[in-house]
C-alpha cells in the first residue's frame, strides 16, 4: 500500500541533458530515494534533442550523483536503472505520442497509478508549446494526477509573463502549476515563518513600532561564468529581484496566516506585494541603484570586467548589481524601509537578512564608556545557515560600560547531516501536492508589475557603466541610498562592525 509521503511517480524531465538536471535534479532525486522519501515504484524519463540512449543517460546520472554525494555503489546502480531516455523534438507531435507510450509502459512495469510530473528544465520559449502538446496528445489524461514544474524566468516582463501563463493555463489548472523558486526551498528561508510566528519574543515586535529597517543582501563573488548569453538579456533585476528578493520580502513582511495552509500563506504574501509602493519613472533614481562590475581582484586574483566576459556585448548596459528601497504601505510596515541588494563579483558570497530594531528613546548607557549598538537579528541563508542575535551587555571590566555580544545558532554545526538541498525539498513537495513554497500566478503578476517601470527606465538611461570594481560591495550610490535615511548597510561578517 502506498504511503502518504512517497507517492508512486513518473518524473519527465524536458532538457535532461542540461546543466540544471546534472547539478541539481539528479542528486536531489537520488537523495529522496536514499532517504526513503521516494517510492521504489518510480520512473524518470529524460527527453532532449541529443541522440542519447538509456545507457548514456544512466552513466551521466551516476556521474552527477557521485559528484554531489557519496552514494552506495549497489544502491546507485539500482537507482539509475529507473532512468530512461527518449530523443525528442518538441515541434513533432509524434514525439509526444512516443513519450506517452513509454510512460504508459513504465507505469505498468512499476505499478505507478498515472501520477506524472512534467519538469521544464529547458529554454522558456518552449514552455507553452510543450504544455499545449502534453494536453492535446493525452499525456495529462491519467487516472492519477499531472503537475507541471516550471523554472524561471517566467517571462521577461508582465506582458510576456501573461502570455506564457495563458498558454500554460489552457493545458493545466493553476493548482497543477508549480513555478519553482529554489530560494523558497532553502532551510533558513523556510525558517523565516517559524522565527516570526513561533516565538513570543519576536512576533509582537515585528512591526514599525520596534523595527527601523530590514536589509536583504544576496551577493555573489562569481561573475556570469557560462551564462553570458542569458544574463545579458536578463540582468540582476529580472534574474534576482523579480523572484528571489521579492519572495523573501513577502515572507518577512506578511501578516500571520490564519492557518498553515498553502492558500492562507500565499494569500498573506500576495497582500504584501499589493501593498508595495509603486515606483514611478521619476522616482527610480530615488529608490533604486544599478551597477555593472568592472575589472578587479577576488581573493588575490585579477578578474575581468563584465563587458569582457564570454557572450557579452562589449557596450552592454545590463546591470549586474541592484540595490533598492522598498516601502510597504500597510498598517504594520508604514515608514519602515526594506533595503535589498544583489550582485555579481562582489566581495563575498553570502545571502543574509538583517532586521535592525529601533534604539531606545533614552538609553542611559550611552556614555563614553559604552559601545552601544542597535539590536540586530541576522538570518543567515547561505553559505552558512543560522541565526545571530546581537545584544548589548556589560563590558568585562570595571568601567560600567556596555559592548555588543552575539548569540549565535549555526544550523550547519548542529545538524551534522547536510540540510536538504532546496531542489530536493521542493521536488518532494511537488510529489505530495504541497504548493506552499511555489509561486502563485498572482505573485508573479504583481512582482513583474512592480519592476517593469524600473527596467524600462534603465533601458532608456545613459548612465555610465561599469561603476563598481570586482571584489567590492557594489557602487557608492548603494551606500548613499541608505545614508540619506540615516542608515548604513550592515557588513556580512559576524561582528556587525
Amino acid at each position: 500500500m502506498e504511503t502518504i509521503n512517497k507517492p508512486k511517480t513518473t518524473i519527465v524531465i524536458f532538457g535532461v541533458t542540461g546543466d540544471l538536471a546534472k547539478r541539481k535534479l539528479f542528486p536531489s532525486i537520488y537523495n529522496l530515494f536514499k532517504k526513503g522519501l521516494l517510492s521504489e515504484n518510480f520512473a524518470v524519463v529524460g527527453v532532449a534533442r541529443r541522440p542519447w540512449t538509456n545507457e548514456i543517460l544512466r552513466s551521466n546520472v551516476c556521474e552527477a550523483v557521485k559528484n554531489e554525494v557519496d552514494p552506495d555503489a549497489g544502491e546507485l546502480e539500482g537507482f539509475c536503472s529507473h532512468f530512461h531516455y527518449l530523443p525528442f523534438d518538441v515541434s513533432r507531435e509524434e514525439s509526444f505520442d512516443e513519450l506517452n507510450s513509454l510512460i504508459g509502459d513504465l507505469e505498468e512495469k512499476h505499478s505507478i497509478p498515472g501520477n506524472r510530473i512534467f519538469y521544464m528544465a529547458m529554454a522558456p520559449q518552449f514552455f507553452g508549446t510543450i504544455a499545449s502538446s502534453l494536453k492535446s496528445r493525452g499525456l495529462t489524461e491519467t487516472e492519477g494526477w499531472s503537475r507541471l514544474v516550471i523554472e524561471k524566468p517566467f517571462g521577461h516582463n508582465l506582458p510576456s509573463a501573461k502570455e506564457l501563463n495563458e498558454q500554460i493555463r489552457e493545458a493545466f489548472n493553476e493548482d497543477q502549476i508549480y513555478r519553482i523558486d529554489h530560494y523558497l526551498g532553502k532551510e533558513m528561508v523556510q525558517n523565516i515563518e517559524v522565527i516570526r510566528f513561533a516565538n513570543a519574543m519576536f512576533e509582537p515586535l515585528w512591526n514599525n513600532r520596534y523595527i527601523s529597517n530590514i536589509q536583504i543582501t544576496s551577493s555573489e563573488s562569481l561573475g556570469v561564468e557560462d551564462r553570458g548569453g542569458y544574463y545579458d538579456t536578463s540582468g540582476a533585476l529580472r534574474d534576482m529581484v523579480q523572484n528571489h528578493m521579492l519572495q523573501m520580502v513577502s515572507l518577512l513582511a506578511m501578516d500571520p496566516p490564519i492557518r498553515l495552509t498553502t492558500e492562507e500563506i500565499r494569500s498573506e504574501k500576495i497582500k504584501v506585494l499589493r501593498a508595495m509602493r509603486k515606483v514611478s519613472s521619476d522616482e527610480v533614481e530615488d529608490y533604486f541603484v544599478r551597477g555593472q562590475y568592472g575589472p578587479g581582484e577576488i581573493k588575490g586574483k585579477e578578474v575581468p570586467g563584465y563587458r569582457s566576459e564570454n557572450n557579452i556585448n562589449p557596450d552592454s548596459q545590463t546591470e549586474t548589481f541592484v540595490a533598492g528601497k522598498l516601502m510597504i504601505d500597510n498598517h504594520r510596515w508604514a515608514g519602515v524601509p526594506f533595503y535589498i541588494r544583489t550582485g555579481k563579483r562582489m566581495a563575498v558570497k553570502s545571502t543574509k537578512i538583517v532586521i535592525q530594531f529601533k534604539e531606545l528613546p533614552m538609553n542611559i548607557y550611552e556614555t563614553k564608556n559604552s559601545d552601544t549598538h542597535p539590536n540586530l537579528l541576522v538570518i543567515h541563508i547561505q553559505p552558512d545557515e543560522g541565526i545571530t542575535l546581537l545584544l548589548n551587555s556589560k563590558k568585562n571590566d570595571s568601567s560600567g560600560g556596555t559592548a555588543p555580544v552575539h548569540l549565535h545558532f549555526s544550523n550547519n554545526s548542529v545538524n551534522t547531516v547536510n540540510t536538504p538541498e532546496a531542489y530536493e525539498r521542493l521536488l518532494h513537495d511537488c510529489m505530495l501536492g504541497d504548493a506552499t513554497n511555489f509561486t502563485h500566478w498572482d505573485e508573479v503578476d504583481l512582482s513583474w508589475a512592480f519592476i517593469d517601470t524600473i527596467s524600462e527606465y534603465w533601458e532608456n538611461s545613459k548612465e555610465e557603466l561599469p561603476n563598481y570594481s570586482s571584489g567590492t560591495m557594489g557602487p557608492e550610490e548603494s551606500d548613499e541610498l541608505l545614508k540619506k535615511d540615516g542608515f548604513h548597510w550592515w557588513p556580512l561578517n559576524e561582528d556587525g562592525e
